[in-house]
């Protein structure tokens, strides 16, 4: 299973990006995608994550109320809109997503998009 993020850049201190995630490959159902991100020298955290249906969410603290997730079953995509960006949220963004195909229950990730916030 392969994710496709886009939707990274550059913005300055208060501005806004959304970043996209597309799954693909084979037949298989998702239990829960999320986000997470890695700034220089740290570990990878969770950012937000939503279940299949879109009925429940989780955020990190450090994001909440400014972090939405969402979710278009139409489009096969998830969404993470960003607002009220700061320079402390500058880091690789990655999808991820937890699954079960007819090989098993799988995780994947995508390959990063990287989020660069000015002050």
């Amino acid at each position: 299973v392969q994710l496709v993020e886009s939707g990274g850049g550059l913005v300055q201190a208060g501005g806004s990006l959304r970043l996209s995630c597309v799954p693909s490959g084979g037949t298989f159902s998702i239990n829960v995608m999320g986000w997470y991100r890695q700034a220089p020298g740290k570990q990878r955290e969770l950012v937000a994550t939503i279940t299949s249906s879109g009925g429940s969410t989780v955020y990190a603290a450090s994001v909440k109320g400014r972090f939405t997730i969402s979710r278009d079953n139409a489009k096969n995509t998830m969404y993470l809109q960003m607002n009220s960006l700061k320079p402390e949220d500058t880091a690789v963004y990655y999808c991820n997503l937890e699954g079960r195909g007819v090989w098993g229950k799988f995780t994947s990730w995508g390959q990063g998009t990287q989020v660069t916030v000015s002050s």
